[in-house]
């Protein structure tokens, strides 16, 4: 399993995070997320932990602190939910059919 970290400052990096996760146990892994357009950090992070008893610690210490100038928010990440749209809209998109004929009218 591993932790969600949320409300992180942009300026934080994988090796502060590391360093503030190492005084509750072992730091596995840190990951970072950027945004696919920009590169810029999307201000969040998973840590993952070595036990789950130190992840437990980890939680219990840092959830609502003041970090870098900002209140961490910090529980058990969540598997990923499926993105579809929900709610009955099937395949999502809200009834774009037809890709191209927008742009080729003219006076675009």
């Amino acid at each position: 399993m591993s932790i969600y970290v949320g409300n992180l400052s942009y300026d934080a990096t994988a090796e502060d995070l590391t360093s503030v996760f190492a005084e509750y146990g072992s730091v596995k892994r840190v990951q970072l997320p950027t945004d696919r357009e920009t590169g810029r950090m999307r201000g969040f992070a998973f840590v993952e932990m070595g036990a789950d008893a130190e992840e437990d610690a980890a939680i219990e210490a840092l959830d609502g602190a003041e970090w870098m100038g900002r209140d961490l928010k910090v529980n058990k990440a969540k598997p990923r939910e499926n993105r579809s749209g929900g709610g009955g809209n099937f395949g999502g998109g809200g009834g774009r059919r037809g890709g191209g004929d927008s742009f080729s009218r003219g006076g675009y």
